[in-house]
């Protein structure tokens, strides 16, 4: 190793972090949300000097201009749009975790949702050897397959498996379907005729509007980019298309990173309906509030 690679960088060169980053990082987003100056301003009650001091200082911090301003006409310069992605989800994860949504558990994600208007949503990653100690054998032969196809979705190892799964592609930024496996966890909830219109459609919105849906979109970047395994336990509730409201649900679901045949990324998911789930602040009997009917072997 180079031994100068060990030697913090002087004082004087690192970047402190100003104490208004927050507020800063908020101008930046509502500024490019409205790419209106005046409606900024109204959205985050403050004044034009203050929204454009936030700005101004942000540039300076990122080395670059982060707007252009045409005719008193905003749009985002090319820096502006590279840094917006990450500068959204710093904000969510700050709502959240002032709010005690996000945080970690033993260095994984931890999510928790609600109750609002009758929606609930806990989720917590848990270390991926739990799939071999699970009650249930269909994410172990799911694992095992994708492993002894490299990830490959046309290798005979993994088509063996794809009837538990679902395959999701990224499409203009939103998760798309692009199949639902005959005996997976949706088609049995769901129904045939819904899964079959779900091809090429995206992913839902989850509950806790877009900021809170951004944090559950981590776990599915996470697996696009890494093109490795997460597992997590979740207990949510969701509609039912023979009832006429929302059900508890309680299920485990490993998701792994593939390829489609062009190489392109590919996500796996694979839901397992179960009791045997631990998340906090879910108990025993929250979990078994999801009917006995809708557990899978």
């Amino acid at each position: 190793m180079n031994k100068e690679s060990t030697i913090a960088a002087p004082e004087s060169q690192r970047v402190k972090a100003p104490a208004l980053l927050y507020e800063m990082i908020r101008s930046f987003v509502t500024l490019a949300d409205t790419l209106n100056l005046s409606q900024a301003v109204k959205q985050l009650d403050s004044t034009r000097q203050t929204v454009r001091r936030h700005i101004a200082h942000l540039e300076e911090i990122k080395g670059g201009e982060l707007f252009e301003v045409k005719d008193r006409r905003y749009s985002l310069s090319l820096l502006g749009v590279t840094i917006l992605p990450e500068a959204r989800d710093l904000m969510a994860n700050a709502s959240a975790w002032l709010l005690g949504n996000a945080g970690q558990i033993n260095g994984l994600q931890y999510l928790m949702h609600g109750p609002s208007e009758g929606h609930i949503f806990y989720q917590q990653q848990h270390q991926v050897d739990r799939v071999f100690s699970s009650s249930g054998k269909i994410l172990q032969e799911v694992l095992e397959g994708w492993a002894r196809g490299g990830g490959q979705l046309q290798h005979e190892a993994l088509r063996e498996v794809r009837r538990y799964c679902n395959i999701f592609r990224r499409m203009n930024g939103d998760l798309v379907f692009t199949e639902v496996g005959d005996d997976s966890s949706f088609l049995s909830w769901f129904g045939a005729d819904i899964a079959e219109s779900t091809i090429g459609r995206r992913l839902g919105q989850m509950p806790g509007g877009e900021g809170f849906g951004r944090l559950v979109d981590i776990a599915y970047a996470e697996i696009e980019m890494s093109q490795a395994i997460r597992l997590d336990h979740i207990h949510t509730v969701i509609p039912k298309p023979d009832l006429q409201e929302l059900v508890p649900i309680s299920y485990e679901r490993m998701m792994l990173g593939a390829r489609f045949p062009d190489q392109s990324p590919a996500i796996i998911s694979v839901v397992r309906r179960t009791y045997d789930i631990e998340i906090k602040g879910v108990t025993a009997e929250m979990i078994k509030r999801m009917p006995e009917e809708y557990l899978m072997s």
